[in-house]
């Protein structure tokens, strides 16, 4: 199933709902708990798709593709290596993502972004998929400049609209093998498949869980493939996972 956060055009309120087809319902309820589905009767054109969820947190992983440590020229480690991107980072489809006056290159990484149904502690990686809710795609948008320049990333990482989420929550999909492509003014920047992670999704969420109690809502982002590069004033990234969808975002520069 597809879920996804909506506004109706004309009217200011948030709702939850699923897609059938070109259609969208409403849904009552708690979708990490009990919820039931409304008729699907509102065409997904006149619809505002917001980000799909609202998280608690954003867990990161570094270095996650082997083509990326050998484009950085890193050490493949024997674990993951975590970091943090604020919430008021989020934005949704559509949404600009804004080149902020400080950094002179920002460049966009397309990822598989993994929603947490259940609230997780010390799970095992065979259990781990008990405890997702479903996935979406995200871009970790990163000011490259100020992330070699700082010994943290998180002034590179978290600046507002740094990390586009959606369109979908997509419960229905296979994270082993699928391809995700990112695109910037219809030009392939990056491609590759999901399998081609060094720790996959169930090993991240149990070494996140192991860690940190992770609540349903939470997302962590696995990763991103070869092909970052420097975004520009006018530029249209389309973030594409086979399976999810396209997600796309302009790209404007600070004003104020």
């Amino acid at each position: 199933m597809r879920f996804v956060r909506f506004q109706e055009t004309g009217d200011s309120a948030v709702r939850y709902g699923w897609i059938y087809g070109d259609l969208v319902g409403e849904i009552e309820g708690d979708i990490f708990g009990e919820f039931r589905r409304l008729e699907a009767n509102l065409p997904l054109y006149t619809v505002r798709l917001l980000p799909p969820v609202v998280p608690g947190k954003i867990v990161a992983v570094e270095w996650n593709y082997l083509d990326q440590t050998r484009e950085f020229n890193r050490m493949i480690s024997e674990m993951p290596s975590l970091f943090y991107k604020p919430t008021s980072a989020v934005i949704g489809m559509n949404d600009p993502i804004i080149l902020p006056i400080v950094s002179k290159r920002v460049e966009q990484e397309c990822e598989l972004a993994v929603v947490i149904g259940k609230t997780a502690k010390s799970v095992l990686p065979e259990n781990a998929f008990d405890y997702i809710f479903g996935y979406t795609i995200a871009n970790d948008v990163t000011a490259r400049d100020l992330q070699l320049a700082d010994e943290t990333w998180t002034r590179a990482k978290g600046f507002d609209t740094f990390c586009p989420l959606g369109p979908v929550i997509e419960t229905d999909f296979e994270p082993a093998d699928a391809l995700l492509t990112c695109r910037v003014n219809g030009e392939l920047r990056q491609m590759a498949s999901t399998r081609d992670m060094l720790f996959p999704v169930q090993n991240l969420v149990a070494f996140a869980s192991s860690i940190m109690t992770l609540y349903p809502g939470d997302v962590i982002l696995t990763g991103t493939p070869v092909g970052s590069a420097l975004l520009s004033e006018g530029d249209v990234v389309e973030s594409q996972i086979d399976g999810i969808g396209q997600l796309v975002n302009p790209v404007r520069m600070q004003t104020a």
